[in-house]
């Protein structure tokens, strides 16, 4: 990896995110708050136009964990042509 270009922002977003990871691992009850960081992630990357990463729901700014804040569901397609 290369230079990044600001070293600081991307040292907030990637507390943020590890602040709302922390907080729903200790009490899953605690989502308001770990909603509240990934907010301001969210605030954050958009205002520096930098791109966020894969933890947070793009709608409501929920931190996702599967099982505890998410369901994940598979697909039964196949993308192969059917064969």
């Amino acid at each position: 990896l290369g230079p990044v270009k600001d070293r600081k922002a991307f040292q907030k977003l990637s507390f943020l995110y590890q602040a709302a990871h922390c907080v729903l691992a200790q009490d899953p009850e605690n989502q308001a708050l770990a909603r509240f960081y990934c907010h301001t992630e969210r605030t954050i990357a958009k205002r520096l136009v930098l791109r966020r990463g894969p933890g947070g729901c793009r709608g409501c700014s929920s931190f996702l964990i599967p099982d505890l804040t998410c369901t994940q569901r598979q697909r039964r397609e196949c993308f192969c042509g059917g064969r």
